[in-house]
């Protein structure tokens, strides 16, 4: 059994539950309100920053330029494609993209993740990155190929242009190389950064599941105002 392979079974629950999730029922299902929307991409906007930047660090631990090259055309597709998601929630919500990418601070869960990821990316070794930024990538195909088989949406569909980004070619053909580096990554590695990778690999996955929560439920801090 190839090593992802080993990552997948071993967070099928939590990939199964996150499908279930009221917030990602509700892009099925066409039902979210548009606070819940705006929260999501406020969010996710200052997240992918985060990604991005751990791409960064992990290119720093890279050995060979075709390492880096694929990092570099991850770190366009974040930057330059991802947008389209977002745009498609704005526009179901009935705001300007442009207003929603200042001005909010990290909601709990989302402060979590991205602290989780740069800790990972500052401290361990580039296997550990890998399997730290594996699950967001994986998690979304198969939420959007779920939706692809299930509800089979139309241009008419509110979030078609979400689901079909997500499901599209080119998110599986980057999931399968990500797979397969990982993979003949981890045929060099010791027991103990294989330990790591999965330690990662789940915290990053629960935090998936937590990330559509904390859009769902709106979650905020506490006490508004403070540093944070």
């Amino acid at each position: 059994m190839q090593f992802t392979d080993e990552l997948r079974n071993l967070t099928d629950a939590l990939f199964k539950r996150i499908k279930r999730h009221p917030f990602v029922q509700g892009i099925a299902n066409e039902s979210l309100e548009p606070n819940q929307l705006i929260h999501y991409v406020q969010q996710d906007y200052q997240y992918l920053t985060t990604y991005v930047q751990v791409y960064g660090l992990a290119m720093a631990k890279c050995t060979n330029r075709d390492q880096m090259r694929d990092l570099h055309a991850r770190m366009r597709i974040v930057l330059e494609e991802e947008i389209h998601p977002h745009i498609n929630f704005c526009r179901v919500a009935q705001v300007d993209y442009r207003d929603l990418q200042t001005g909010v601070a990290l909601a709990p869960t989302a402060h979590h993740y991205a602290k989780h990821m740069l800790s990972v990316a500052q401290s361990g070794s580039l296997g550990e990155i890998l399997a730290t930024l594996l699950p967001c990538h994986w998690i979304y195909i198969d939420i959007a190929d779920d939706m692809m088989s299930r509800v089979q949406p139309n241009e008419t569909h509110a979030f078609y242009d979400w689901i079909r980004f997500y499901s599209s070619e080119e998110m599986h053909t980057g999931l399968a190389t990500f797979r397969d580096w990982i993979d003949a990554y981890t045929l060099n590695s010791g027991e103990r950064e294989r330990d790591l990778m999965r330690e990662h690999f789940l915290t990053s996955c629960q935090l998936e599941l937590r990330f559509f929560d904390m859009a769902y439920t709106l979650e905020d801090w506490a006490v508004r105002g403070l540093l944070v």
